[in-house]
C-alpha cells in the first residue's frame, strides 16, 4: 500500500481566501498531499534546478508564469530555498488576490531574513508523520517503534532501514551543507550522534559539548538549526505556578523513531532497554503533536520533574483542561511508577492522571487511569479532547 492511500488527518480550506503555509519535516508527504487534493494547482518546485536558478536569479519572473486572471491555487515548494520570493508573493496576493500554498521543511532562512511572513495573509498549518490513525490496520507497534511513521516506511519498499540512513545524508547534505547552515559538516554529524543519546533526556550543552569536542556556543547553535529544520522538538518544563523546586532544562527529542534509531549509534556497551524507551517516549509525543495540530485542540507541551527528580513524562496545558502523562513499557503497574503522577496531582489537583503502559487492559488506580499504549494512542483525539 503506497502512502498517498492512506486518509491524512492533514485538512486544508480548499475554497478558503487566505493563503497557506504548510510545514512539515521533508518526507512527511505534502507535496503528494498536495496534488492529490488540489488537482489544478500551478506548481513551483524550488528543488528542480532550472526553476530555483530562474526565479533566484528574478523573483519578479514569478508573476510572469501565472496566467492572467488564475482562480486555482499555486503551489511554491520548499519556499525557504527562496526567502525573497515571499515578498514577490505578497505583492501578487495584493495585486491579484492569487492564493498560494508554500511549502516548507524550514523556517530558519524564512526567520533569519526578516523576510514578510505574510502575517494576517496565510495561515499555517503543518504536516507530521503517519499516525496509528491514518495507517488504521497497517499500523504495527513493533514496526513503528523500529522503523518510525515516515510515509515512505509504509509504501511497500522491502528495506526501510536503508531509507532512513539515505534520508539522514540526503537532509544533511540538502538542507545544511546546500544551504550553508554550518560549516564543518564532520563536526555537525558527530553533533547529531552525541545528540541522539539525549533523546528523551533533559539537554546538558556542556557534557554534549564535551563528548562531541566541540564549543559550548556552537552545540547551542546546532540544537537551534535542527529545531528549525523541523528535526527536532524541545519540551520546557511546566513551571505554571509551581510550589516545588523545578529543574531549568529542556527535554530533547527527534521528531521521529526512525530518523532516531538512524542517527544513535549502536554499539556492545548500549543497553537495549534505554533505546526503547526512547523509541516508546518518543511515538506517543509524535502522536500529542500530530492530534493537537490536525484538530487544532490548542495544547502546549511540557514535561515535569522537580529538583530532586520526580518526573512526569508529558504536560499538556491549554484551555482544554491539564493533562499529565507517564510513559512506560512495564505490563504491570506499581505503586513505585505512579510517583511521578501522584506529586503532580498533589500540587495541581484539577489534573487528569494517565498512566499509559504496556499492559493489555484498563485499570484505574485511584484519580490515575491506566492505559495500554497501543490504545491510547487511537483514543489520542478523545483523551486530548478532555471529555473522557
Amino acid at each position: 500500500m503506497t502512502d498517498h492511500t492512506y486518509k491524512r488527518l492533514l485538512h486544508l480550506p480548499e475554497n478558503g481566501r487566505h493563503s497557506i503555509f504548510l510545514f512539515g519535516p521533508r518526507g512527511t508527504g505534502k507535496t503528494s498531499w498536495i496534488k492529490t487534493h488540489f488537482p489544478n494547482i500551478l506548481y513551483f518546485d524550488l528543488l528542480n534546478t532550472s526553476v530555483y536558478n530562474e526565479l533566484l536569479a528574478n523573483p519578479s519572473l514569478l508573476e510572469k508564469r501565472i496566467p492572467e486572471g488564475f482562480k486555482q491555487w499555486i503551489v511554491i515548494d520548499e519556499i525557504q530555498k527562496i526567502p525573497e520570493l515571499l515578498n514577490e508573493v505578497h505583492r501578487l496576493i495584493e495585486s491579484h488576490h492569487y492564493r498560494f500554498i508554500l511549502t516548507g521543511s524550514s523556517a530558519r532562512k524564512l526567520r533569519q531574513k526578516g523576510v514578510n511572513l505574510l502575517a494576517g495573509r496565510a495561515f499555517q498549518y503543518y504536516l507530521h508523520p503517519l499516525t496509528c490513525v491514518e495507517l488504521e490496520n497497517d499500523f504495527s507497534l513493533e514496526k513503528a517503534l523500529k522503523y518510525g511513521l515516515l510515509p515512505f516506511i509504509y509504501s511497500g519498499d522491502d528495506d526501510p532501514q536503508h531509507y532512513l540512513e539515505t534520508y539522514i545524508t540526503t537532509y544533511l547534505r540538502e538542507e545544511v551543507q546546500q544551504e550553508g547552515l554550518v560549516r564543518n559538516m564532520g563536526e555537525f554529524s558527530r553533533f547529531l550522534q552525541v545528540a541522539s543519546f539525549s533523546q528523551g533526556e533533559m539537554i546538558n550543552y556542556s557534557e554534549i559539548a564535551r563528548e562531541a569536542s566541540i564549543e559550548r556556543r556552537v552545540v547551542t547553535g546546532y540544537f537551534d538549526i535542527v529545531k528549525d529544520l523541523l528535526l527536532s522538538y524541545t519540551l520546557p518544563v511546566f513551571s505554571k505556578k509551581t510550589k516545588r523546586r523545578l529543574v531549568a532544562h529542556s527535554k530533547f527529542y527527534f521528531f521521529d523513531i526512525g530518523v532516531y534509531r538512524a542517527i544513535r549509534p549502536r554499539g556492545p556497551l548500549d543497553r537495549t532497554e534505554e533505546i526503547d524507551g526512547a523509541a516508546l517516549e518518543t511515538l506517543f509525543l509524535q502522536h500529542l503533536i500530530a492530534i493537537n495540530d490536525y484538530y487544532r485542540l490548542g495544547y502546549e507541551f511540557y514535561f515535569w520533574r522537580t529538583s530532586n527528580q520526580v518526573e512526569v513524562d508529558f504536560i499538556a496545558y491549554g484551555e482544554r483542561g491539564l493533562l499529565a502523562f507517564e510513559i512506560k513499557r512495564k505490563r504491570t503497574v506499581s505503586s513505585k511508577d505512579l510517583t511521578g503522577l501522584k506529586s503532580f496531582g498533589v500540587d495541581y489537583s484539577m489534573a487528569k492522571l494517565y498512566m499509559i503502559y504496556g499492559g493489555g487492559h484498563e485499570t484505574y488506580h485511584g484519580n490515575i487511569t491506566a492505559i495500554p499504549f497501543e490504545k491510547a494512542l487511537f483514543q489520542m483525539k478523545m483523551i486530548l479532547e478532555n471529555t473522557t
